[in-house]
This record gives C-alpha cells, structure tokens and sequence, in this order.
C-alpha cells in the first residue's frame, strides 16, 4: 500500500517502523528536519519537509495516488483539517487522524463523510487507559487483549513456581479443568518462542499466552501461578489525559488517589472527578508516598509525559512496598530495559495504539490486530469468506490448514458461540478466527490464506 504518515513524533515513528517493514511504500512528512533525517537513516522510506495540512505538502508527499494518509501530528486540528484536504483535493480512500481532546470524541457526528472525512478516529490515550484498566481488573496478567468485542481474551501471564500445570505436560491442563475451554497459544522461554504441543512442558518463569473466555481467565491462571487478589487500593501519579481518564473509569470500584505536581492542574481534576483523591506533589517525593500508606497500595501507576519520572516513582513505590507497580514509557528501549525487573508491568503507548492502525492496513478482512513482544508477534481477528473450493481454510479442519511456521489458532467466534480451537474443529463461512503470530514477517503467509480465490462470486 502507498501510505502517507503525518507526523515523525514517537507515534508516527512508531507507525512508520511497523508498516515499511511489511514492504508499503511509506512517505512521513513533519515540519522538523532533524526528525527526518532521523527517520531516513534508520528505514528505507520517503520524507517530505512542510506542514502536513497544506495541499502543496500532501500533494508532493504523493496524495494523488495515495491509498492511506495517516494524520498522527500532536495537533487535532492539523490532523482533521488535512484528512479534510486529502479527501476534497485527492479523493485519499482511508483517513485515519489520531484525534486527544475529549471534546471532540464525545461528538461521534463530526467524523463522517457528511461532516469531517474520517474514516477512523484514534485516541491513543484512551487506548492506553482501556489497557490500564484491563490489566488492573485481571490481576497478575501482564497483558490482557479483546477479540470479537470482549467475548474472547488473549491473557500474557509469567508462570511462577508452585503452579500447578508448571513442570506438566500442555495436554495435562485439559484434565485438570475437564469444564473449562482455554487453549495456550505461545510460550516465550527466555525470550525464544516455544511451539507450544501437547508434550510441551511449561516451566518456570515462561511467559505464556493463552485464549480463553473472560470468565474462565482467573482459572486458567491459578494453574499457571498463585492467584494475586483482587486489587482495591491504587495511586496514579500524574493527572494528565491518561492519568484523568484512568482514575474516572475506576473511581467508583476502587479507592483512587492522584498524585500532580502542577496546582492549577489538580484544581481542574478535583472538580472533574467525584470519588478521586487528587494530592499536589512529586510522585517521586519518598516522604509523600509514605504519608500516603505506601505499603498497602494494590497499584502504583507512574502516566505522567516524562519516562524517567514514571520509571524512578515506580521503582520507589516498588521499594516501599507498593504490590503491583507500572510504568507508561514510550522509549523502546527503556521498555526491554525496565519490564521483569523493580517494575512488573511497562506500559508502551505506541504498542497499544498501533493495533487499531494495522487492521486497516492488512489485505483480507481483518477486525482486529494487536501488536505483542514490542511488535515482533502479532494476533489477529480475520473473518473467514468465501467456500470450499474459493477458500483454503473453509471446510478444513485446523490441523488440515497448512499454517506458517509460529502460527497458531487459538478459538472462533461463529455467531454468538466461542469456540476454542481444537486439531479437529472445522472452520466455516463468516467464522471470526483469532490468530497468533509468533514472527509478525509470515504475516503475507496468513493474509494469503484468508484472500478469496477468483471462483467465488
């Protein structure tokens, strides 16, 4: 696809990395120099200096015949304004703007061909928070990802010692949970895939993945390790967007407190929220934290805009005897640095948000991407068309699919029914079929095999 990216920050940065690998044609345009260069010495990509909302700049940048323009600048109005442009000037087939102000997401009217072309609105912070929330509500996962709106889930978990199914054989979880559907769909060792196989034997410390429906998820992990209880008690430092969002959509099921060193700023929060402690201060401020009870907080979340601030607060939260500690951090490679050390869970914006762009760039129809293990794996919701003799995976059993090499199927959705995959279940027309990748690179492969051959009409 040939796909123009409006912005060369941390997010189309982040973007950009992830398509050029998958052969598009990417041109990224921005008003900084120095950013592009940066991005011309690392991909084989096209930059193009100017401002992302002028006809002149997306009209160099190649918009004539451009399949995608993805608007993801730090300004809402340049990004609306230029999905506006390449629709009314270039005739662009898909608009996708990164849209933050609430103000504008609360009005759903505004984006549509009869108001402002575009065709899909992302918030990367609300991304973020959903994220946030789904791993505060399951605890001890280290990632939890919806498929078929929720009534799926792919689970990350690390296995401790002392769980049961832990030094047993894969095949042995179905006997111990003869009335539970789950299927585990990768183990990382060390950081090295695992196929994962009946005689697999899961050991200490793998970080395991596995489909199961929401309500079966705590069973399924109080086999892999000892069942965290249900957190009550949690501190956010920093009040921003995400750290706003987050205590909102929790305040009435647990006991939030925020801590924001900008007064002004704590001001706006106390009157926002109802339930909410908001608390002026450094979140990193040792004292502070101990006046607050510490050492009976359940989660210490670290959002403020500033990395080294989220990974220092959360690493002193963690010495003070904070349970569960998590970091928003959007440098790559503070991430790999920080997760499985003094913080238990680093949260990476780009991670959360480059999903919601993948779907719309994958050939076939695909409903849902998340993007895992920092965008080297993927898992995929793909909706199966066509028939028997059109499709090479309808009317097939799943072990007749021949899948690349660190694929597997994890469960179905047909209908309102979820199916967890088994070597000898059947894959039929408009089966919604979730997917794990262990090396994103066979995406092609997996693309191919969901594409609908020319006989079918």
């Amino acid at each position: 696809m040939k796909i123009i990216i409006l912005g060369a920050g941390q997010v189309g940065t982040s973007v950009a990395a992830n398509l050029v690998s998958e052969a598009n044609d990417i041109t990224v345009v921005d008003h900084n120099p120095a950013l592009l260069r940066e991005l011309q010495d690392r991909f084989d990509l096209r930059t193009v200096y100017g401002h992302g909302a002028h006809p002149d700049v997306l009209a160099r940048a190649g918009a004539e015949d451009a399949d995608m323009i993805i608007a993801v600048t730090n300004s809402d109005e340049t990004n609306m304004v230029a999905c506006q442009v390449a629709y009314t000037l270039f005739h662009t087939p898909t608009k996708i703007a990164r849209v933050r102000a609430q103000s504008f997401l609360d009005q759903p009217r505004l984006f549509g061909t009869d108001a402002l072309p575009i065709d899909v609105a992302i918030s990367p912070e609300a991304l973020v928070t959903d994220y946030i929330i789904r791993l505060i509500e399951n605890p001890g996962t280290l990632q939890v990802l919806d498929f078929a709106g929720g009534r799926i889930r792919l689970v990350a978990v690390k296995a401790y010692y002392g769980g049961p199914l832990v030094g047993q054989e894969l095949r042995t979880l179905h006997q111990r949970m003869p009335n539970i559907e789950a299927r585990v769909a990768a183990i990382y060792r060390q950081d090295r895939a695992i196929q994962p196989e009946g005689d697999t034997v899961i050991e200490v410390d793998d970080e395991v993945f596995f489909v199961a429906a929401p309500e079966h998820i705590r069973a399924v992990m109080g086999e892999l390790r000892r069942l965290d209880k249900t957190y009550r008690r949690m501190i956010i430092a920093g009040g921003g967007n995400i750290g706003t969002r987050l205590a909102g959509a929790l305040e009435r099921s647990f006991r939030v407190k925020i801590i924001e060193r900008d007064l002004k700023r704590c001001k706006h929060i106390a009157e926002d929220l109802e339930k909410t402690i908001v608390l002026h201060g450094d979140a990193a401020d040792q004292d502070l934290l101990l006046e607050e009870n510490i050492e009976s907080t359940d989660v210490f979340c670290a959002v403020t805009d500033d990395d080294e601030a989220n990974i220092l607060s959360a690493m002193l939260a963690k010495r003070l005897g904070a349970r569960k500690v998590m970091a928003l951090i959007n440098r790559p490679s503070y991430v790999d640095l920080v997760q499985s050390g003094a913080i238990d869970v680093a949260i990476s914006p780009q991670q959360a948000t480059i999903g919601s762009l993948l779907k719309h760039v994958r050939r076939g129809d695909v409903v849902m991407v998340h993007s895992l293990r920092r965008g080297a794996a993927e898992a995929i919701e793909a909706i199966a068309h066509g028939d028997e003799t059109s499709s090479k995976v309808i009317g097939r059993t799943i072990a007749e699919i021949r899948l690349p090499k660190g694929a597997s199927i994890g469960a179905l959705v047909r209908g309102d029914q979820v199916l967890i995959a088994h070597h000898d279940t059947r894959i039929q027309s408009e089966d919604h079929v979730i997917l794990f990748l262990q090396d994103k690179r066979r995406i092609p492969e997996v693309e191919r095999l969901f594409q609908v051959g020319v006989t079918f009409l």
